[in-house]
């Protein structure tokens, strides 16, 4: 979708607008959602970033999703200057103005950060926020240097955007997401997120995050994600979350990988590395050096390309069936 496309929709006569999941767990699925509630979303934002007309905010997000969409509503809410490039991995390549409003995802974050010019200019951006996927704890440790506000996000296209926020960079960095003043947050009987946003969303949304809450002394609440429930392999009884095994990985692979897993004879479920390259030398050697017996993958298969959603999340469901597939092949040649 183009910025023409999206604006003839949103000046036009309906009161809702269609968006997209991004399909990380799973097919995307189509929302109607009231365009009023897009605008409450992006008010919130842009009070609590102090954000003022004038501003420039970049769009370098695809618009086929709320993530970009939600940017340029903001722009149009607080009557920011907005500033449009093409969606890639490097999109300050040719930013030459100041910017004091970007949200981006941690692949474009980090691309930047490796030319030089590039990471002057992220730097420089007075409110970036990152979103779509886990940051790597190496980049957030460069993150934390910046002079600016750096952000992390939490919220789902339900929401319209970000829900929480959690700071990056400077002092007040933290691993807690604090929730927006109009939001309110618990947790399920099976620890389970559940938000309650009704500027908006009418409804009350149970996620299949897991998280831990927690209550600071001025009664304003907090949270981390420890992970997804669907996410989890039950091997031999063991559960084991996808998240905690690749968060271990991270420091100690050099190529793309992902946690999936497979049906098992034997353990029920079976923890399943899908790496990006055909050289497969040593990587079990490494599993084993790194993480605790019972999460050492016991297939290592390579997938060109990885799945990832148009958003760039790991495609959860993808992965799962293609390393279900690739391990029926195995067996039957």
């Amino acid at each position: 979708m183009t910025l023409e496309e999206f604006l003839a929709q949103w000046n036009d006569a309906s009161d809702i607008i269609e968006v997209h999941t991004s399909g990380s767990t799973g097919k995307p699925k189509m929302l109607l959602v009231e365009k009023r509630r897009m605008e409450n979303s992006a008010r919130i934002t842009c009070d609590f970033l102090g954000l003022k007309k004038g501003d420039t905010a970049l769009l370098c997000m695809p618009l086929d999703y709320i993530a970009g969409k939600m940017v340029v509503v903001r722009s149009l809410v607080s009557h920011l200057h907005l500033i449009s490039v093409t969606p890639s991995s490097h999109p300050l390549k040719d930013i030459t103005q100041q910017v004091d409003f970007a949200a981006m995802v941690p692949l474009q974050v980090y691309s930047s950060l490796q030319v030089a010019e590039e990471a002057e200019r992220l730097r420089s951006i007075r409110n970036l926020i990152i979103g779509g996927g886990a940051i790597d704890e190496s980049l957030e440790s460069l993150l934390r240097q910046f002079p600016n506000a750096v952000w992390s996000t939490y919220g789902m296209t339900e929401t319209l955007s970000h829900i929480a926020l959690r700071r990056i960079s400077g002092e007040e960095s933290s691993l807690w997401y604090s929730p927006f003043d109009s939001v309110d947050v618990s947790l399920s009987s099976d620890g389970c997120l559940e938000i309650y946003a009704p500027a908006v969303n009418p409804e009350r949304l149970k996620t299949n995050d897991i998280a831990e809450l927690r209550t600071l002394a001025d009664g304003k609440k907090q949270f981390r994600i420890l992970g997804r429930k669907d996410n989890v392999i039950d091997s031999g009884g063991i559960k084991i979350q996808i998240e905690e095994v690749e968060r271990l990985l991270r420091p100690h692979l050099k190529c793309g990988y992902l946690i999936t897993k497979v049906p098992d004879a034997r353990l029920g479920e079976a923890v399943t590395l899908l790496v990006d390259t055909l050289n497969k030398e040593g990587l079990a050697e490494i599993c084993r050096a790194v993480l605790p017996k019972h999460w050492v993958p016991r297939h290592i298969l390579t997938v060109k390309p990885l799945p990832m959603t148009g958003t760039g999340k790991p495609a959860r469901a993808e992965a799962e069936e293609l390393a279900s597939v690739k391990i029926r092949e195995s067996m039957n040649p």
